[in-house]
């Protein structure tokens, strides 16, 4: 392989299959992570301090919500753009593609359910990074089934009373406006969209946290929360139009996991060209040229994998299993090749000198994160024999 492909590995000319705009997307936030992400990223995780001072920095290159339309703070680019995107963002590290697909997800939700006033009210200043968006539908107890959801409302003359709280959010600790879920006592759900200052309304932080070091994740806590009338988004007897909201947030993971793999091959390979054992570099032994090999034929079967979901997605025809296959293959390819990264680095693989154990770690929330892989699993397997085996 020659040397100027160390940055992107693409054994099967994986390249040639985006447009001019496609590459030119990916190559500014490749761009923009080496600029503003490498060199913190580092302190950020080991301190566990989330790098605040980059939102408006990344929305200055349509990092939030660029699907959507230009006059509500997008830039009407297409899902594979927007998955190369989440591909170089998590390369960077997991808590800045979070970042970015939480506050995308926000804006898709407010823009597929919400009034032209809550429209126009709230998606500028998302896309802008004027205001921090949050998502708030697993619980504490109840993560992959939203349907026994415990947070609930009731409908008063001028409001709704919300009580209830959500688990593991993203900058929930630090958002200005959340997205939430609850359920009636007649069995229907509703979307809110809730502002910071709303009476009723709290948030925690969680502290100790070995994974998504970077990334503010927290609680959302509702105590006879009253939300007004006019922030309603939906009010629904159809469980499927939640988990339709995760769709966009599982096609950022199978992109993002993809991102992480590269790096970490790119990694091992310069590593291995440089570290020299027994008189020669230890990429010339046939033991290190077999994992290195491992790695890049797992991340190409996912290069394909993802490019083809990007496809569907744009014209309109991917389905929820499809995303789901996705997520799970690439999460667990990456997971592979992080640790055979880690394999060739050695006692280097554990230090903040590379990005290797960071990654390791993330991934680990990764797994379960979005749906957990056998929640995944599932959905595959009813849909390919036609039967259920959760319900």
């Amino acid at each position: 392989m020659k040397k100027d492909n160390f940055k992107s590995p693409d054994f099967y000319n994986i390249d040639t299959l985006f447009n001019e705009e496609q590459l030119l997307i990916r190559d500014t936030v490749r761009e923009w992570v080496k600029e503003n992400i490498s060199p913190i990223i580092e302190d950020c995780a080991l301190s566990g301090n989330f790098p605040k001072d980059i939102v408006k920095k990344l929305a200055e290159i349509g990092g939030f919500g660029g699907f959507l339309p230009t006059n509500y703070g997008g830039s009407e680019i297409d899902f594979t753009s927007y998955g190369l995107m989440m591909q170089e963002l998590e390369r960077g590290d997991s808590s800045i593609r979070v970042l970015s697909s939480v506050q995308s997800l926000v804006m898709n939700t407010i823009y597929s359910l919400g009034s032209d006033d809550q429209k126009q009210k709230y998606l500028p200043e998302l896309a802008s990074g004027e205001l921090i968006g949050s998502f708030g539908m697993s619980e504490p107890n109840h993560g992959s089934d939203p349907s026994s959801m415990k947070s609930h409302y009731s409908e008063e003359k001028d409001y709704y009373i919300v009580n209830g709280s959500k688990m593991w959010i993203g900058h929930a600790p630090i958002c200005d406006v959340a997205v939430i879920w609850a359920k009636s006592k007649s069995n229907k759900y509703a979307g809110f969209i809730v502002e910071r200052s709303t009476e009723g309304f709290s948030t925690a932080k969680i502290e100790k946290k070995w994974s998504f070091r970077a990334s503010e994740t927290g609680e959302l806590i509702f105590q006879n929360m009253k939300v007004p009338k006019d922030n309603i988004l939906t009010e629904t007897d159809n469980i499927k139009i939640l988990f339709d909201r995760l769709n966009i947030g599982r096609f950022g993971v199978a992109w993002g996991s993809l991102g992480i793999a590269m790096e970490c091959y790119d990694v091992a390979l310069r590593y291995s060209n440089e570290r020299n054992q027994f008189g020669k570099s230890i990429s010339s032994y046939q033991l290190v040229q077999q994992k290195l090999v491992k790695m890049v034929t797992e991340i190409t079967k996912s290069q394909i994998l993802t490019w083809r979901l990007g496809l569907l997605m744009d014209n309109g025809n991917a389905s929820f299993e499809q995303i789901s296959l996705a997520k799970k293959v690439n999460v667990e390819m990456a997971c592979e090749v992080a640790k055979i990264s880690r394999s060739i680095l050695g006692g280097m693989g554990i230090t903040g000198e590379y990005p290797i154990m960071r990654h390791i770690n993330n991934l680990e929330a990764l797994v379960t994160y979005q749906g957990t892989d056998e929640i995944h699993t599932l959905i595959i397997g009813k849909k390919i024999t036609g039967v259920s085996a959760i319900k």
